[in-house]
C-alpha cells in the first residue's frame, strides 16, 4: 500500500475530541486531483456517455492531510452523534478505518434481503427555511431523479440474481434523508432468497451507487480515469450474527488513517450523467467533504422570554415554532409538553414584574430554565458600536438561537466598554446585533436586513414583518451614515432608537 509521507503535508494540525471540552481544529486537507484534472475527467465522462458507451460513471478522487489524533477519538467525532447508522471502525495496528456512512448496501435477515442505495445529494441550507427549500429542490430535480432511478434499476438486477421469482421489490422512492452537511435521496429496494452469503455478495458487490451503469463499463473507465486505488473507500464493511443474519455498509464517509505516516485520506466524489456540469458535481463533492469539519455536537437550543405577570409568556408561539424549526434542522428532541411544564414551574416562582426567562434544551431533550428580573432603566441601550470585524454569513450558528455564541462574545471583546454591538457580514451589510435585530428608517420605513445576509430570525421582527411595520431591504454600512436611525428589537427589550457610535475599525 502506497501512503505519502508526513514531511510531503504543509502544515500538521492537532486535533482533540470535544466532548464537553476540547476542540476541533481543522485539518488541511489537499486534494489528490486539481480542478482542471477533475474537469478534464468529466469532459471523458460525458464524451463516453455521449457515445453510447455508458450511462453514469461514479467518479472520485481523494483529499489527504496530516494528523496526529487519536483514530478511536476522530471516529466518535464523525459517526457519534447518530447521524451514521452503519458506521464501523476498523483499527489494525498500522491502520485504522472511521466510516460514518449513511449508507446500507446490504441488510439481511433470513430470506429477506434489503438494500437502501443514495444517489442525488445537496448541501443543506443555513435556516429552517433554506433548508426546507433545498430539500424540495432536491427530491424535484429531473437530474436527481434520474440517477436515483438508474440506481435502483441496477440494484434491482443485482438482487433479481439472487433473489426468489417475483419477490423485488421498490417499497420506498425518492425519499430525502438530512445530514449535518447534506441533503441525501436514498430509495429502499427489498427481496426474498434463500441464496449463501457468498452468492449475494458476488451478485451485488460492489454497490451500484459508487459504480455506474453498466456497473461493468463503469468500472472500466473509474479504472481508467481515476488515478489511484479507492482502497476501503466504496468497498462494504459489516457483519454475522446467527439465524442468517447480517448487515454490510457502502463505506462512504470514511477516514483512512496510516498511522506509521501520520498521515488520513478520504475519499469523495458523485454520480456523473450527461446533464452533470464540472461547476455542479465538484460543488457536490465539497459539500460532501463538509461530513470532515462536523457541526459542533456539544451545544443547546435557546429561547430567551419576556414573562409578566399580566401576559405571561410574550409571542410563546412564535418561540415555540422557533425552537421547533432549529430542532427539526439539528435532529434535537423537542419535547412540548416538557417545555411547557418546565416554563409554568418556572412562572410559579417569578416576582410580580416583568422577567426575562432563558430556556436551554438539549440534544437528548432536557430542558433547563433561569430567569432574572427585568430593571426598566436598563432594558434599552443608548449606543451601539459598529463591529471591528464582519461575520461569515455561512456559519450555520447565525442563523439559530444556541449555546454557540462565540461570534458574538468576540465581538464584544473588540469593543471593549461597548453595551452591545452591530454586526455585518463580509459583504459589509448590516446584519444585527449581538441580541438583537436591526432597523434602519430609510426615506420614512423602517427596514430589517433579510435573513439571508446572516442572522436570527426574531420573533419580535416577525410580528413586525407580518403588521407592515418593518420591511426586508440589504442595508450596506455605507448607508448608516445618510440614514442614522437605527432601531433595536427584540421579544424583550421591544423596539427602541440607538445610535451607532463609531465607523467600522
Amino acid at each position: 500500500m502506497q501512503t505519502q509521507k508526513s514531511t510531503q503535508c504543509a502544515a500538521r494540525v492537532v486535533l482533540r475530541d470535544d466532548a464537553g471540552r476540547g476542540a476541533w481544529e481543522r485539518l488541511d486537507w489537499r486534494p489528490s486531483v486539481s480542478r482542471a484534472a477533475y474537469e478534464r475527467a468529466l469532459a471523458t465522462i460525458r464524451s463516453r456517455i455521449r457515445e453510447g458507451d455508458t450511462y453514469q460513471v461514479n467518479f472520485t478522487y481523494r483529499l489527504r492531510a496530516c494528523h496526529t489524533i487519536d483514530p478511536w477519538s476522530l471516529f466518535l467525532r464523525l459517526a457519534g452523534g447518530g447521524e451514521a447508522p452503519f458506521a464501523a471502525f476498523i483499527d489494525t495496528g498500522e491502520l485504522a478505518v472511521c466510516s460514518a456512512s449513511p449508507e446500507l448496501f446490504l441488510r439481511i435477515d433470513g430470506e429477506r434481503i434489503e438494500s437502501r442505495p443514495m444517489k442525488g445529494t445537496t448541501a443543506r441550507g443555513l435556516w429552517s427555511e433554506d433548508d426546507q427549500t433545498r430539500k424540495a429542490a432536491l427530491l424535484d430535480s429531473e437530474k436527481e431523479r434520474a440517477e436515483n432511478v438508474m440506481i435502483v434499476d441496477m440494484v434491482r438486477n443485482d438482487l433479481g440474481r439472487v433473489a426468489d421469482p417475483g419477490c423485488v421489490e421498490v417499497p420506498a422512492l425518492f425519499t430525502a434523508e438530512a445530514y449535518p452537511a447534506v441533503w441525501q435521496m436514498t430509495s429502499t429496494v427489498t427481496a426474498r432468497t434463500r441464496a449463501p452469503l457468498d452468492q449475494i455478495l458476488a451478485a451485488a458487490f460492489p454497490p451500484a451507487s459508487i459504480t455506474g451503469a453498466p456497473k461493468g463499463r463503469a468500472m472500466s473507465i473509474i479504472a481508467e480515469l481515476e488515478t489511484e486505488p479507492r482502497r476501503i473507500y466504496t468497498g462494504t464493511i459489516g457483519w454475522l450474527g446467527p439465524g442468517r443474519r447480517s448487515q454490510w455498509n457502502v463505506a462512504i464517509r470514511t477516514v483512512l488513517v496510516h498511522k506509521p505516516s501520520q498521515t488520513v485520506e478520504y475519499g469523495v466524489g458523485g454520480g456523473i450523467v450527461w446533464d452533470s456540469t464540472p461547476a455542479g458535481e465538484y460543488g457536490e463533492s465539497e459539500a460532501k467533504a463538509k461530513t470532515l469539519n462536523p457541526v459542533a455536537r456539544t451545544f443547546d437550543l435557546l429561547e430567551t422570554l419576556r414573562w409578566t405577570p399580566r401576559d405571561g409568556y410574550a409571542l410563546w408561539d412564535a418561540h415555540r415554532a422557533r425552537l421547533a424549526r432549529s430542532g427539526a434542522f439539528f435532529g434535537f428532541t423537542i419535547d412540548v409538553r416538557k417545555i411547557r411544564e418546565a416554563l409554568a414551574n418556572v412562572a410559579a416562582g417569578l416576582p410580580p414584574q416583568a422577567c426575562r426567562v432563558r430556556l436551554q434544551v438539549s440534544r437528548q431533550g432536557a430542558v433547563h430554565c433561569e430567569w432574572v428580573a427585568l430593571d426598566a432603566a436598563g432594558l434599552h441601550f443608548a449606543d451601539v458600536a459598529l463591529a471591528a470585524g464582519p461575520v461569515d454569513r455561512r456559519d450555520v450558528f447565525l442563523y439559530h438561537k444556541t449555546s454557540v455564541r462565540s461570534v458574538y462574545e468576540s465581538a464584544l471583546r473588540q469593543r471593549p466598554g461597548c453595551s452591545d454591538v452591530l454586526l455585518f457580514n463580509e459583504a459589509g451589510e448590516v446584519t444585527e446585533t449581538t441580541v438583537a435585530n436591526v432597523a434602519v428608517e430609510i426615506g420614512g420605513v423602517r427596514y430589517t436586513p433579510p435573513v439571508r445576509c446572516g442572522l436570527l430570525p426574531g420573533t419580535q421582527r416577525a410580528v413586525l414583518l407580518e403588521r407592515g411595520e418593518l420591511r426586508e431591504r440589504v442595508i450596506r454600512i455605507e448607508e448608516l451614515r445618510e440614514h442614522p436611525r437605527v432601531f433595536l428589537l427584540n421579544s424583550v427589550r421591544g423596539l427602541h432608537a440607538v445610535s451607532v457610535k463609531s465607523e467600522r475599525a
